[in-house]
């Protein structure tokens, strides 16, 4: 497909070429994040134990860079308060002009800076320790400026940067935004963070409504659905299917529990080889024993059920095992659930 846009050898080289070249990024980049994998050590669990007794103490996360380590810093901040850790971004800047403010007892501030010797970032954390915080480090050495400023530090040396002058942060920002990400994850298994918790978090968007809301708040009610008896006509079926506007019926018994589930596509397989289908059953036509959920599952349960039964209706039961509903999945994009 891309060979077929270009017309000469020469563009079709530089293609080559350029692919090439953004697989050796690909490959640096994974080379730096498996070094740093595994030269993890005690230092990593030093600064995960200094973060809990932060948060535990009512105080949070401050994090602190310039240039791209802050863009990193900004997003490892966020990530952390996504999960439970308050955490929050100090531009060393601002902060010499009036930020430091935030800084509050039982803080624990994360100084990052590969080097070591980022001057706007050192020349504030004087001042900053001077207000009774303790002070972390992320860098490539230890006996970095920053380093030995630091109450203690994590080291995080690479091998080289994807850049050919080994120069503009690449493999340093992304290990260090894999470490963000590994430490944020340590922190949500410490602190036994759940999904409900999660999605009290994220109240807006399709991610909180998936962990937030349940099978019950999506669901079509029993009332609204298809709902036959296994005496139930397949003509009668489908006037009931029709009438809830719906792909499938639930057959249910005397006492609505769920016995099985009739959709349209198994109304034109019978039809194909029975002309006289429309008076058949339902209940030797129906398939038993459906995919179903609890009414009080996650959404975002349900939503994995359905990728991984490949299905496009689910029946909804309450805790009696009757039926209370059915799930379509037509309604969930409506619902800007997928």
């Amino acid at each position: 497909m891309i060979a077929a846009a270009f017309s000469g050898d020469t563009e079709m080289s530089e293609v080559r070429n350029a692919l090439e070249l953004a697989r050796e990024v690909f490959d640096i980049e994974i080379e730096g994040v498996t070094a740093l994998r595994d030269e993890l050590d005690g230092s990593f669990e030093i600064l995960v134990d200094r973060c809990a007794q932060a948060i535990d103490a009512g105080g949070k996360i401050v994090l602190t860079g310039v240039g791209k380590s802050g863009y990193i810093g900004k997003k490892i901040a966020a990530t952390l308060s996504s999960v439970g850790n308050p955490a929050v971004f100090m531009h060393p800047v601002e902060a010499r002009h009036g930020d430091l403010g935030l800084l509050q007892k039982n803080d624990l501030l994360i100084a990052l800076s590969y080097s070591g010797e980022t001057e706007e970032l050192l020349v504030v954390l004087t001042p900053a320790k001077r207000l009774g915080v303790e002070l972390a480090s992320i860098t490539a050495s230890k006996n970095s400026t920053l380093g030995q400023m630091s109450d203690f530090v994590l080291e995080m040396p690479v091998p080289r940067e994807a850049c050919p002058f080994n120069l503009a942060p690449t493999t340093t920002t992304t290990a260090l935004l894999v470490l963000g990400d590994a430490l944020a994850m340590v922190l949500l298994n410490r602190h036994g963070f759940t999904k409900s918790d999660y999605g009290r978090r994220h109240p807006g968007g399709a991610i909180g409504r998936m962990v937030t809301m349940k099978a019950v708040d999506v669901m079509r009610k029993a009332d609204d659905a298809a709902v036959v008896s296994p005496d139930a006509t397949v003509r009668e079926t489908l006037y009931a299917m029709s009438h809830a506007r719906s792909g499938a019926a639930v057959v249910v018994d005397a006492d609505r529990h769920l016995l099985g589930i009739f959709t349209d596509g198994d109304f034109r397989r019978s039809a194909a080889n029975d002309d006289l289908v429309l008076t058949r059953k339902i209940g030797d036509l129906m398939t038993p024993s459906p995919v179903c959920v609890q009414d009080e599952a996650q959404v975002v349960e349900v939503i994995k059920l359905v990728e991984k039964k490949r299905v496009d209706d689910l029946v909804v039961v309450d805790k009696d095992g009757k039926v209370a509903g059915i799930i379509d999945i037509q309604d969930l994009p409506g619902l800007k659930l997928m």
